[in-house]
């Protein structure tokens, strides 16, 4: 007796290849970040200050949120500086909601935390090389690190090794939005107040320090202490234009163009090493 097959294995399987073919090469950005810093930074403020198991679990969350974002751009296929960008309106509206008019208070241990006195160096210098060090042992060391920076280089390879794609991206996500609040929570804990607006200018400088510090847009270049570098680089470059008593209208400016001078600089050295 034969028995006809109905072709839909081969069908799904001609799909996965589409959605994996699809993926390939593109590169994922994430345009909401600023907004959603901002949430974070209105929650730290009003509900974690108020009512402190209302505020971590929103806080919970917005970890969540971002990651069921990564498993959306996964799942459909789509583009995620599209699906980031929209949902930057999304965080935006919601931080509105939470804190309509600039104000809030930071919490007291938060405030404490980010004013600590410490030997030699501020809280935050040490805060950010433990960070920079947590992260590049995390993605450079470790298996699954590997396997998040191939799912990003190499796809196909890493599907075809049993990996799945749709964990490693959940699990990026999720790392950005728990980045994320962490980023909030130390930028009221440094302004002992909330705005929605607060980080909105973070979301390009975020991307401009990850490119500065040796970062590429093609997937699984990545280099943890050098994004961290790149970050402190643009800080010191806009303090030191403050210095300079450069108008701050002109400072965002000054920044580009010094991101600019140093990318050309990259290229000229990376062709110089392949006519080498």
């Amino acid at each position: 007796m034969k028995f006809q097959s109905s072709g839909r294995g081969p069908d799904r399987r001609r799909g996965e290849r589409r959605g994996l073919d699809q993926n390939l090469g593109r590169p994922v950005l994430d345009l909401g970040i600023g907004a959603y810093v901002g949430l974070v930074a209105c929650i730290g403020a009003t509900w974690l200050m108020d009512t402190p198991l209302l505020g971590v679990a929103a806080l919970t969350g917005c970890v969540l949120a971002y990651a069921a974002l990564g498993a959306l751009i996964h799942i459909r296929n789509l583009p995620s500086i599209v699906v980031t960008l929209g949902m930057s309106f999304v965080w935006l509206g919601l931080a509105l909601l939470v804190l309509p008019t600039p104000g809030g208070k930071a919490p007291e241990w938060i405030r404490a935390l980010m004013t600590l006195k410490t030997p030699l160096l501020p809280f935050t210098i040490y805060a950010t090389l433990g960070l920079a060090l947590l992260v590049h042992f995390g993605l450079m060391r470790f298996a699954y690190g590997a396997v998040l920076r191939g799912a990003g280089g190499n796809p196909r390879s890493v599907a075809r090794a049993g990996w799945s794609l749709l964990r490693t991206k959940v699990t990026m996500f999720a790392l950005a939005g728990f980045f994320g609040v962490l980023s909030g929570l130390s930028l009221i804990g440094l302004t002992t107040s909330a705005d929605a607006n607060i980080a909105l200018r973070y979301t390009l400088l975020s991307i401009a320090g990850v490119i500065l510090g040796g970062g590429e847009f093609v997937g699984g270049r990545v280099s943890p202490v050098g994004a961290v570098i790149g970050a402190v680089t643009l800080t010191l470059a806009g303090s030191f234009l403050s210095f300079l008593r450069i108008s701050p209208d002109w400072q965002i400016g000054a920044q580009g163009g010094i991101l600019i001078l140093v990318l050309g600089l990259r290229v000229l050295i990376n062709r110089a090493e392949v006519k080498q």
